[in-house]
């Protein structure tokens, strides 16, 4: 009796971390303490080449989907020896895999986005994580059957269906946002450079950013969704070198090394910003990225749907 409540509680236990690791990186509009944005997730599948700008969404909404389905799977113990458990540990090995990957080209720093910005954790800690979690896996598969009647199918399919439909219906993906952005007429204005290049600290802006097309993009190293908008340009960057962006930071200087391990952007040219000049050229609403031609803002971007492609049709133009 004991063992059959031990291995029921390591199963309920199980499960509850998949619900968590997809809720808490969901952006889901509820409790929203416990949930991140999803777009760092989406993110995760361009920046490893399986996945575009487009696909990248329906990509992170099915995964995160999966997640709940195993974890109600455990939490019901349905199907367990012959879905649930198969599932859990092919799941396991290719965030595993993926955390390793991220650790030889990136080494153990930053936060590796297993349950969004809400738990932090390391690339490395999370793998030990799967680790023991496979572990466990390994032991309930030996000695833990489940519950595998018609009547457990059903419940099976319920869970399944609920699972992969929520992410989708509580954060719908919006694939014509950045294009309508991008092409929506707007009044065009000056950007006072010669603010930036007077008062800019810790890195010279080169004066060529008054010439040509940048894009310019004014970040909080304190703001969650600066570092949002970093993390996907950074992506960008790395995919193509020929986009000219550059960063104007504003906050302690202290919080540079922790913006630059969690963004991984330090090769993106970019300085300090402080107080009034910064408030006078980016306004009060974090993060503003500008698209500069010769000194003017034609597009004022958000930040939660850059698209890489329609940058670059902008910079043909």
């Amino acid at each position: 009796m004991l063992k059959k409540i031990l291995f029921t509680t390591l199963c309920v236990l199980m499960g509850a971390v998949f619900i968590i690791s997809g809720f808490t990186k969901g952006g889901f509009p509820f409790l929203h303490k416990f949930t991140s944005p999803i777009e760092p997730f989406e993110m995760t599948f361009v920046d490893l080449g399986v996945a575009n700008w487009r696909t990248a969404p329906f990509i992170a909404r099915l995964l995160i989907g999966l997640e709940f389905f195993i974890g109600l799977a455990l939490i019901f113990h349905v199907q367990l020896k012959k879905i649930v458990y198969k599932l859990g540990i092919a799941l396991l090995l290719v965030f595993s895999i993926y955390l390793i990957l991220l650790m030889i080209f990136q080494g153990s720093k930053g936060n590796c986005g297993c349950f969004g910005t809400v738990f932090t954790m390391t690339p490395m800690v999370a793998l030990v994580k799967n680790v023991i979690m496979l572990a466990v896996f390994l032991l309930l598969y030996k000695f833990h059957d489940g519950w595998s009647t018609k009547a457990a199918t059903i419940v099976l399919w319920i869970c399944l269906a609920s699972s992969l439909i929520l992410p989708f219906i509580w954060n719908p993906v919006e694939l014509d946002y950045s294009e309508a952005y991008l092409n929506k007429p707007e009044n065009n204005f000056e950007i006072p450079l010669d603010t930036l290049y007077n008062n800019a600290t810790l890195n010279v802006p080169p004066r060529t950013l008054s010439k040509g097309k940048h894009i310019l993009a004014f970040m909080s190293l304190s703001c969650p969704h600066c570092r949002i908008a970093a993390k996907k340009i950074r992506i960008m960057h790395e995919r193509n070198p020929e986009i000219s962006f550059y960063f104007i930071l504003n906050g302690d200087e202290e919080k540079l090394k922790p913006f630059f391990e969690d963004t991984h952007t330090e090769e993106i040219p970019h300085c300090m910003l402080l107080g009034r000049p910064f408030v006078y050229l980016a306004g009060t609403v974090m993060p503003a990225i500008y698209l500069v031609n010769n000194g003017v803002v034609e597009h004022d971007l958000d930040y939660m749907r850059l698209d890489q492609g329609e940058i670059e049709e902008w910079l043909k133009k």
